[in-house]
């Protein structure tokens, strides 16, 4: 990147990187932008974006049986909903820096966008500024709040692991709240995402969750406290196997957790969640409390393909 930097200072005369950045206004920036990309498509021609197409490595539709992914979707959420988690239909866009500034993801492995957006990357960063507006105007005051969702994310890192593709839709669920003492608002938390997502396996896809991978992770106040707390509270209804070497972690914070099954003999992580600040950050108040967590809903259902074929009208 450095190298092409000299090279496009080069060309233009000026240093084009700070002219961008730091010299024009977001509204500057995003009306220059537009002109571009603009001037751009004026060039192009039905062969050229058919070409364009091919290339593109984000613009391929998902390689999975939609009808049976949709059914297990739609049911996901109505068993969600009645545990009490609302569904939410979240923008295929959020705003720019959503990922970075919350996730301390690196800007580069996001897909930018023009007119301050960006693709979404992670629902978790989106439902965690929804539940802060909430609160901040007034439309969200209930104690605990529960949000699920079954977005699709787009990463722009290049993947070699098999199943793993630029685009896919995950289950996502948060539980909002303020901290009440003694980790209740952790171990309740996460004592729900779990049974939650433990059922959602068994019914919808005959699956067990076989254990839990229980981590340690720096960054929060009391990090050992509460990790010897959510083990004991989680102990009793679920296999728990707690990594107790703390290490850093920029994105969660205390606790991190990974919901393991058994397919076909192989073990494989499929769920992975834990404690984050977000919402301390975005609301100025350390007391708040964030749980999220993920569930490989499109990788699931090319694991366990469904039983029989669809019936044609």
């Amino acid at each position: 990147m450095d190298e092409l930097l000299k090279k496009l200072h080069a060309k233009a005369g000026t240093d084009l990187l700070s002219l961008l950045t730091r010299k024009l206004s977001g509204s500057e920036l995003g009306s220059l932008l537009l002109a571009v990309f603009d001037e751009r498509v004026k060039a192009m021609t039905a062969a050229s974006l058919l070409q364009a197409h091919q290339q593109n490595r984000f613009v391929h539709p998902a390689t999975l049986d939609v009808l049976h992914f949709k059914s297990k979707e739609l049911e996901l959420l109505t068993r969600l909903a009645e545990r009490g988690f609302e569904p939410l239909e979240l923008s295929p866009v959020s705003a720019l820096g959503t990922s970075s500034v919350l996730g301390t993801v690196s800007q580069k492995k996001v897909l930018s966008a023009t007119r301050g957006t960006e693709v979404l990357s992670d629902a978790t960063n989106v439902m965690a500024l929804h539940f802060a507006t909430g609160r901040k105007n007034g439309t969200l005051t209930a104690p605990l709040v529960k949000f699920c969702a079954t977005p699709r994310h787009l990463r722009t890192p290049v993947f070699t692991t098999p199943g793993f593709t630029p685009h896919f839709a995950v289950a996502c669920l948060v539980t909002a709240g303020r901290d009440s003492g003694a980790f209740e608002f952790e171990k309740t938390a996460l004592a729900d995402h779990l049974q939650s997502q433990r059922q959602l396996l068994k019914d919808l896809f005959q699956v067990e969750l076989k254990s839990i991978k229980l981590q340690q992770r720096r960054g929060a106040p009391s990090a050992e406290a509460l990790f010897t707390a959510l083990r004991d509270h989680l102990r009793p209804h679920f296999s728990v196997q707690a990594e107790t070497t703390p290490s850093e972690n920029n994105y969660y914070q205390g606790v991190q957790y990974k919901g393991v099954i058994e397919v076909g003999g192989k073990d494989i992580e499929l769920i992975d969640g834990g404690f984050v600040d977000w919402t301390q950050q975005l609301l100025a108040n350390k007391k708040e409390r964030f749980l999220i967590s993920g569930l490989g809903l499109e990788y699931l259902t090319r694991l366990v393909p469904p039983q029989t074929s669809h019936p044609r009208e």
